[in-house]
């Protein structure tokens, strides 16, 4: 089923089990495997050849000229497997001369929404790449590896099998197969948003109440069970504190001091 917004053409291979949906874009020497789906708005760009059962989100731009200023047209392409999902805004480009002319994307692979795949990129069978991962020309990810969100990848690494990659961490070298590999978390806490507070209406009670709960919190040498069986032992806690102590209470992750 092909929309009649969308524009495919002449020779593009795009069978009738597919469904191209409304403003679709296909473009010359773009072959389509048996029960592809491109939802909407969707630019497919040549040469480029992807198996079966590919299903490819809203504004994905799949099989573009590579971000490479060396680049002047050469022929070059890219080669997708079967069983993939494309999220929205993805932007993969095709290989580059130098690089060796083609983009591989293999099968049973997650590309979440953002995410950008240079060119000459290798990735691996089952690989996850979460939103906003962004990889630079040359990468490779193998299977199972796992790149999380917001993870700017340099040019030529490798990114090891099932190995998983925290969010935020930017990768400069090879990452090690079955490893986890993050950036260090310094989170901290810094007191009372006191000043968004009394922009919001809260009285100068309230918020003092809420500076006395959090100094225990984060300026005592109290654990956190030890501050907020002090804070409770005082009691007139008030509605905020106490919404404060039962955020903590709940969490399954633990809390930012």
């Amino acid at each position: 089923m092909i929309h009649p917004t969308a524009i495919v053409d002449a020779s593009a291979r795009v069978p009738e089990s597919c469904r191209v949906g409304p403003y679709c874009i296909v473009g010359p020497q773009v072959e389509v495997g048996d029960g592809c789906e491109l939802i909407s708005h969707v630019v497919l760009h040549g040469p480029t050849r992807m198996g079966r059962n590919n299903k490819i989100f809203p504004f994905a731009a799949v099989g573009i000229d590579p971000q490479d200023l060396t680049y002047k047209g050469e022929p070059t392409r890219l080669e997708m497997g079967d069983d993939n999902t494309i999220r929205e805004y993805v932007t993969i480009n095709r290989g580059t001369e130098k690089g060796g002319g083609v983009t591989r994307i293999g099968s049973g692979i997650l590309i979440m929404a953002y995410t950008h795949v240079g060119h000459d990129c290798v990735i691996g069978d089952h690989a996850m790449l979460v939103n906003a991962a962004t990889l630079a020309g040359h990468v490779t990810v193998e299977e199972w590896a796992v790149v999380g969100a917001l993870c700017p990848v340099h040019q030529f690494v490798r990114i090891g099998a099932h190995s998983y990659i925290g969010g935020g961490t930017t990768i400069t070298q090879d990452v090690l197969p079955f490893s986890k590999t993050s950036a260090a978390r310094e989170n901290r806490a810094y007191g009372l948003n006191s000043v968004g507070l009394k922009r919001r209406g809260f009285s100068e009670e309230r918020v003092r109440k809420l500076h006395h709960a959090y100094r225990v919190l984060l300026a005592s040498k109290l654990n956190t069970s030890q501050a907020i069986e002090r804070l409770r032992s005082e009691g007139d806690l008030g509605k905020d504190v106490e919404m404060l102590l039962r955020f903590i209470e709940v969490s399954e992750r633990g809390v930012i001091k």
